[in-house]
């Protein structure tokens, strides 16, 4: 069903040689065959090359840092042993991604334990590896002080989690009136904590509310130490932005975007859709956070830290994941509807976490067909995921195929490593979750090939 000028904006993902080179091997095909079914590949240099820029930024702007791998971008155990080999913290929030990080050597005193009301057995475990608490309220500090007395074996590592002034109705954090009891609590525990500073997490990617609350921040680290607490490090968690396509391809999808674009007349906000494009992402975005004055101070979040002392802590996911790996399914049907085809692949959706936002994974899948011959058209086309359900669309959006998708083919898509292989997948009708593959392109002329080693 080839469409001459369909006027569907196109969302092609940035430039990526290390993907391309997977793709010209012609081990997509030969994995797809031997699984039977999608499949994730990684490319781990891609997480090393990112945590080295956000590094080099750090050393730039001549400020102390720590970068935490946030785990729960991807559970993928390739990226934890990169950590461990690399230095770099890991940013857990349950028992078992603890146990998990600890299993792949990730030393605990480079852990910083995050998410509300953590579970006595998680606070126990964290306090005895010396891992670093961000405690979110007050009674989850009382049960801290209490497993570190119960333990006499080393103090407490904690952080304080502030509530945004700007999101006032998050459920995470403390405000001021409970974070003012919280270090009175802290000097009462004597010995028994060692409070090391505070901590946030915003929604959203915008920089300057993260420079205004991180100089908020370091002028609590210093009230603290009058305090005689110990106060020298702040945490910005995450949210450095990751683009997927250029400006240009981004600015006119959003210009052009209908629900005529979508499969059953689909509509979405364009406000609800993650940015695919950022003028400042990934380093970029923590050099321009620390360049950023934060309100009320006429220097610069750098020169803060500097002059405080102050260590800054991050927690970037997908920031680290960027280009680092990609997902593939094979097309097992072909319905034609009116304009268009609707394609159903042999799995279920990677866009689920991006549907909690009434939104989807927008970048352009790449098609590998068996008899690509010659374009002679475009082949606009969603795609659905093999359920029963209406929902479960990997990509509700025509995509403008340059050539026809066909049964047995296979889409590629790009740049998924961030939140898309793992936070929701689900053995829904018994379906096996996609297994991870590790790609080494080391000094070979064909890429080879590991299962990703995960305990669970």
């Amino acid at each position: 069903m080839a469409v001459s000028d369909t006027g569907l904006p196109t969302l092609p993902a940035l430039p990526d040689t290390a993907t391309d080179a997977v793709l010209a091997s012609g081990l997509v095909e030969e994995l797809s065959y031997a699984f039977g079914g999608p499949f994730h590949f990684l490319l781990p240099d891609a997480f090393d090359t990112n945590l080295e820029a956000m590094r080099a930024g750090l050393t730039e702007a001549g400020v102390d840092g720590v970068v935490y791998y946030a785990k729960k971008a991807n559970k993928a155990a390739v990226w934890i042993e990169r950590c461990a080999a690399g230095g770099a913290g890991v940013d857990v929030a349950s028992l078992g991604e603890l146990r998990e990080a600890l299993g792949h050597g990730v030393r605990g005193e480079n852990i910083v334990v995050t998410g509300p009301a953590k579970g006595q057995d998680l606070l126990t475990l964290a306090v005895q590896q010396g891992a670093l608490i961000a405690v979110d309220a007050l009674d989850e500090l009382d049960n801290l002080i209490s497993a570190a007395l119960a333990g006499r074996v080393r103090p407490a590592r904690l952080l304080l989690r502030c509530l945004p002034p700007a999101q006032p109705h998050s459920r995470f954090g403390m405000n001021d009136a409970e974070l003012a009891i919280a270090m009175d609590r802290c000097v009462r525990a004597g010995d028994a904590v060692r409070m090391e500073g505070f901590s946030f997490h915003l929604s959203g990617y915008a920089i300057q509310p993260r420079a205004d609350l991180a100089g908020h921040l370091v002028e609590l680290c210093l009230k603290a130490r009058v305090l005689g607490l110990e106060a020298s490090r702040i945490s910005i968690g995450g949210g450095l932005a990751v683009s997927y396509t250029d400006a240009g391809a981004w600015h006119t999808f959003l210009g052009e975007q209908n629900s005529g674009h979508y499969h059953a007349g689909k509509s979405f906000s364009t406000g609800d859709f993650y940015p695919y494009h950022s003028p400042a992402a990934g380093a970029g975005a923590l050099r321009a956070l620390l360049a950023a004055r934060p309100e009320g101070h006429g220097e610069s979040l750098a020169q803060l830290l500097r002059e405080a002392g102050v260590v800054v802590l991050m927690e970037p996911g997908r920031a680290l994941l960027d280009r680092a790996g990609a997902t593939v399914f094979r097309i097992q049907g072909v319905k034609d509807r009116d304009g268009y085809q609707l394609l159903t692949v042999d799995g279920t959706s990677l866009s689920l976490s991006e549907q909690w936002f009434n939104s989807e994974y927008l970048p352009d899948p790449y098609l590998l067909s068996r008899s690509p011959g010659a374009s002679t058209g475009t082949y606009p086309a969603a795609v659905g995921a093999a359920t029963c359900l209406e929902s479960d669309m990997l990509t509700w959006r025509k995509i403008p195929f340059l050539r026809q998708p066909r049964t047995g083919d296979l889409l590629v898509y790009p740049n998924t490593a961030g939140y898309q292989m793992d936070s929701n997948e689900s053995p829904f009708h018994d379906l096996a979750l996609p297994p991870k593959v590790v790609i080494d392109h080391t000094e070979r002329p064909r890429p080879r090939w590991r299962l990703d080693r995960h305990f669970g």
